[in-house]
């Protein structure tokens, strides 16, 4: 996951992983036959780092209190985006361009995010959905992402999720 994240999914081979200490190529061809399954195993371990996430943002109290603890990780990781862009993101978009069950799969990532599952979030009025300042904040974020790696600038990042929470405390 470290290597596609820095090299891209495509561009990554598992020669080059060799380099890691403690990687046993052998057992990367018996876990895994084609490259395919990596990206399986990749989506996968996403998933369940979102779900995590989604865990102590819940802890945070009220939805909008939520929205807040999901753009505070995006600027806790603003130097990373800056160097490197969102892994998500990137990963997301590089799989989209190829096509493919992965590529399918691989929506579910964004789709986890709160708001966008199409389930009422707890505590709003009458099940109220989401869904719409959810689209917005998560464009919102992968847009910032894309610039700040684009121009090498976390505090394009850093300003970004300063007003989207102004936004979201607004709503």
């Amino acid at each position: 996951m470290e290597l596609t994240y820095q090299n891209g999914f495509e561009a990554t081979s598992l020669a080059e992983s060799r380099a890691k200490p403690r990687f046993l190529l052998g057992n990367v061809y018996y876990y895994f036959k084609t490259k395919d399954e990596i990206g399986e195993a990749i989506v996968e371990l996403r998933l369940a780092k979102l779900s995590a996430q989604r865990q102590r943002w819940n802890e945070a109290g009220s939805p909008k209190d939520r929205l807040c603890a999901c753009v505070q990780g995006v600027f806790e990781n603003k130097d990373c985006l800056a160097q490197l862009g969102c892994q998500v993101g990137t990963f997301c978009s590089e799989l989209h361009k190829a096509g493919g069950p992965v590529a399918t799969r691989a929506t579910e990532i964004f789709a986890q995010h709160p708001g966008l599952d199409r389930k009422p979030v707890s505590g709003t009025r009458k099940g109220e959905r989401l869904q719409r300042p959810c689209v917005h904040l998560l464009s919102a974020m992968q847009g910032v992402s894309v610039l700040a790696h684009t121009f090498h600038d976390s505090g394009l990042v850093a300003r970004e999720t300063k007003r989207l929470k102004s936004w979201i405390q607004s709503l």
